[in-house]
């Protein structure tokens, strides 16, 4: 027994001498307290958070350093995602660093990539780069925090990743020591899944979810409901974690549940396969999510979910097959050991299971499915869904636009990988083909357009999830530009233009002046283009000539013209 503890110490001191050492090899990104506005693996539409959103005091351009020795190997800007962003290869110890949604690169870095955009003549670039291109070391400047991208806020959205699988790593396993945290998770809520045609909760096919309230001296209100139950069923929970000095909620790293004291299901954070963080969709309730915005996260495995941070017993599913109680517990654990417990029971009560009816279409998630009418198909994949389902499609009738209303299943369901739709046009009155596409019905009537392409009368798309409601549209609109105070062009030394297009979205732009390519940068956020006068290309004390042009995702373009003094 005492040598079965020992190698059980020693075998938890040698997991930790890795990253006890990288702590000390890696330096803070920012010089400032490291405050966080999200963790590492918190839950996102469609995909895990794969790094630390670290907060800058509410501003941008703090200087952002170098980690650790290694060269750039990766440039990226992009008016969406993160924006302008940084990958440093660190050799030494195999990880490659990320810094994101930043506000500019330092003055080396961003003359090479201005070079290189104005040799491309686009402002969205992917730029990657050999060992010797530009090296850095460890504390040097290599840019500044900002909020380009897809970012709500001010921040640096920083990464740790494994140089050759590229997996993400939490990067708290290495800054654990920069931050305090004495709080522990909350629970928020509990839902009880019967799994169809084989177990009921209260009588019912439907789930029964409900808010779990916390008094102010951290004690839990009981579960608000008898919980009777019968059958094969699944757990579900949602919940959040805390950190001192902020506000922010974050998401749990490790939870754990137990039936009669015994471990039935785990689930631990600690790396993202990009590959597989799309099985998040899995691992959540979809169509809560899509409904409410909630996330409750599943306690037990669907066939198709291949996500590596479970441990399970019979994938977490719970067979009541006696009438007594069961008693369950749930343990929500942060990196810095502090625990939340959540305990609650359910009845086993013996009822009569209904036999599921005949399903005119049923889909497996191991094998690919096809649904084909003469107005509409649809192929979904193998290996697309998690789970097998009972497809359907309601049709309504509509002389409003080039086909009839389709709604594709009762339920959102997710697909893992992309399904094609494709909807026959009754309608196919438009000499521009171009301009047709697939858009999306929501409750209030809005349009959002999808997409696709003209091919025989029908319109195809690839979709990435089951229960919106399609229509073919069109799209015949050129975007609309508009010049924002063009007097001021040459005393400010910045050309401003608002670009909008109403359905399709733009989908290319240029700029030139006097003929020549003019550099505009925009962001995803603002509708407005914005040119910085560079005297090196424009000569000062004369009228230029501006062109610019912008094209929607059908085709439709526009073009503005100017002439302008500087």
């Amino acid at each position: 027994m005492k040598n079965y503890l020992k190698n059980i110490i020693v075998t938890s001191i040698l997991s930790i001498i890795p990253f006890l050492a990288l702590q000390a090899q890696y330096r803070s990104p920012l010089d400032i307290p490291l405050l966080l506005s999200a963790n590492f693996g918190e839950l996102r539409p469609n995909h895990f958070h794969t790094g630390l959103d670290i907060k800058t005091d509410g501003v941008i351009n703090k200087p952002v350093y170098a980690i650790a020795d290694g060269y750039i190997s990766r440039i990226s800007v992009s008016p969406s995602g993160y924006g302008l962003a940084l990958y440093i290869d660190h050799p030494e110890t195999g990880h490659t660093s990320l810094y994101g949604h930043l506000n500019k690169f330092a003055p080396e870095i961003s003359a090479y990539v201005m070079a290189e955009q104005y040799k491309q003549e686009t402002y969205k670039i992917n730029l990657q780069l050999e060992a010797e291109k530009i090296p850095v070391k460890k504390g040097q400047l290599i840019a500044y925090s900002g909020n380009t991208g897809s970012s709500r806020g001010p921040h640096v959205h920083f990464e740790i990743r494994d140089t050759k699988t590229g997996y993400a790593l939490d990067p708290l396993l290495f800054y654990k020591g920069n931050i305090d945290d004495s709080q522990a998770p909350l629970v928020k809520g509990i839902a009880i899944y019967p799994i169809v045609g084989e177990g009921l909760v209260n009588e019912s096919v439907y789930p029964i979810k409900s808010k779990i309230t916390v008094l102010k001296n951290g004690d839990y209100l009981p579960f608000p409901e008898k919980l009777n139950v019968w059958g094969k069923i699944g757990v579900g929970i949602t919940g959040i974690d805390k950190m001192n000095k902020t506000s922010n909620i974050y998401g749990v790293k490790e939870i754990r549940l137990y039936c009669d004291e015994k471990l039935l299901w785990n689930y631990n954070i600690d790396s993202i396969d990009f590959d597989r963080s799309m099985m998040i969709n899995s691992f959540t309730d979809y169509d809560e999510w899509v409904r409410t915005k909630n996330f409750y996260m599943k306690s037990y495995i669907e066939p198709g979910n291949k996500l590596s941070f479970y441990k399970a017993i019979n994938s977490g599913y719970i067979d009541i097959n006696e009438e007594r109680v069961y008693k369950l517990r749930y343990e929500l654990q942060d990196l810095y050991g502090n625990l939340t417990t959540y305990k609650f029971s359910i009845i086993g009560k013996k009822q009569d299971i209904p036999q599921i009816g005949t399903c005119s279409m049923a889909m497996s998630y191991n094998q690919n499915n096809y649904y084909m009418k003469d107005e509409l198909s649809l192929i979904v994949p193998q290996g697309s869904l998690y789970n097998d389902i009972c497809f359907t499609v309601d049709r309504i009738v509509s002389e409003n636009y080039f086909s009839d209303i389709y709604k594709l299943n009762n339920y959102f369901v997710p697909l893992n990988s992309k399904a094609t739709l494709k909807v026959k046009l009754k309608n196919d009155l438009l000499s521009n083909k171009a301009t047709y596409g697939l858009v999306t019905i929501n409750e209030r009537g809005n349009l959002n357009w999808v997409g696709g392409s003209y091919n025989n009368g029908f319109v195809s798309v690839e979709i990435n999830r089951l229960g919106d409601t399609y229509v073919v549209a069109c799209d015949s609109v050129a975007p609309r530009i508009t010049p924002i105070k063009p007097e001021l062009w040459g005393r400010s030394g910045e050309i401003k233009i608002r670009l909008n297009d109403n359905l399709s979205g733009v989908s290319d732009f240029r700029g030139t002046i006097d003929g020549q390519f003019a550099l505009f940068a925009h962001d995803i956020k603002s509708s407005i283009y914005t040119y910085t006068i560079d005297p090196q290309r424009v000569v000062k004390g004369k009228k230029h000539n501006l062109v610019f042009t912008a094209k929607d995702a059908c085709g439709n373009l526009a073009e503005y013209t100017c002439e302008f003094s500087y």
